[in-house]
């Protein structure tokens, strides 16, 4: 297939690549660059691998990006509360903009795979988050990112998957997610503090949100035109028992803090019983993820790290 990935050159753009390139798949990226593109060079030796520099933005550059695709993956975003907090009027383009020119710029016959979160569930006191769940998000991302996901589902044949709160290695590596930050700053410092101890989220290692698009390409046609929450039933976890996985691993002093609060107030417990009936399980423990993070710290360039999907 012919397959091509908006904001490819993000944190799982780089770990999806490989993958697809595995598969014999021919991959176009379609990315602006910035947050830089040293991740994407060993792609380059591949004949099945190309690069097109170019912005969701611009409705002529997406028209050229998708012309003769036979699969769209949409992961250009501005990721996370603080990214777009600090820059609502990017955000407000790039996720309701972009979106609308990738509708704009495809056709019909094109399977969409769009990366939307479970940030639309925002805060949700009792019960399990299904697909029904009525979404609440509490953010300018959720919002956007939920309008995103109600366009593409509206109007093109999409698999859009909520996915849980990334963590794990990656080409392009982030480290303003959860469990990275935590993990970063326990190796680092030594020392956290952590407000709302009890808040729970699920989580899913990167390189198993890769395989779910695999997964998706291999079940289109069971799963287009529909929404799945993407995670492990088995990766619920609250701040407290992170820390304490990492104090199990690290020399760590962590201070619950009795006052105050974190700004970013999501807290669910997530069902993925509806990707686990069509047969897709992670595979990469967060256990397995905080290991991987922490062998890899060492060598860990933190000046290039910035917040990207």
């Amino acid at each position: 297939m012919k397959i091509v990935i908006t904001g490819g050159a993000g944190y799982i753009g780089t770990t999806l690549i490989p993958l697809l390139l595995a598969e014999g798949h021919q991959v176009r990226v379609f990315d602006n660059l910035s947050y830089g593109g040293n991740p994407l060079i060993p792609f380059f030796r591949d004949k099945n691998f190309e690069f097109q520099r170019g912005d969701v933005r611009n409705l002529e550059e997406v028209k050229e990006a998708v012309k003769g695709q036979d699969v769209v993956i949409h992961l250009a975003a501005i990721v996370g509360y603080p990214a777009c907090r600090k820059n609502p009027k990017l955000a407000e383009e790039v996720h309701v903009g972009g979106t609308q020119n990738v509708i704009d710029a495809t056709s019909k016959s094109q399977l969409i795979f769009y990366a939307s979160t479970s940030s639309n569930y925002g805060e949700v006191k009792e019960g399990v988050c299904t697909e029904e769940t009525p979404l609440n998000p509490l953010s300018l991302y959720g919002e956007t990112k939920t309008l995103g996901e109600k366009m593409l589902l509206d109007s093109r044949d999409t698999i859009a998957y909520r996915f849980a709160t990334a963590f794990g290695v990656s080409p392009r590596m982030r480290l303003d997610l959860l469990v990275n930050d935590f993990a970063y700053k326990a190796y680092s410092e030594g020392y956290l503090v952590v407000y709302e101890k009890h808040f729970q989220r699920a989580f899913i290692h990167v390189q198993d949100i890769a395989r779910g698009f695999l997964f998706g390409l291999e079940n289109a046609d069971k799963m287009k035109k529909d929404v799945f929450n993407m995670g492990s039933k088995d990766a619920n976890y609250n701040k407290e028992e992170i820390c304490e996985i990492l104090k199990g691993k690290l020399k760590l002093y962590v201070h619950y803090a009795e006052f105050g609060s974190d700004i970013d107030k999501r807290n669910y417990v997530i069902s993925y019983d509806k990707i686990d009936a069509l047969g897709y399980r992670p595979t990469i423990s967060l256990e397995e993820g905080i290991d991987e993070l922490i062998d890899t710290f060492e060598v860990l360039d933190v000046r290039n790290q910035y917040t990207n999907i």
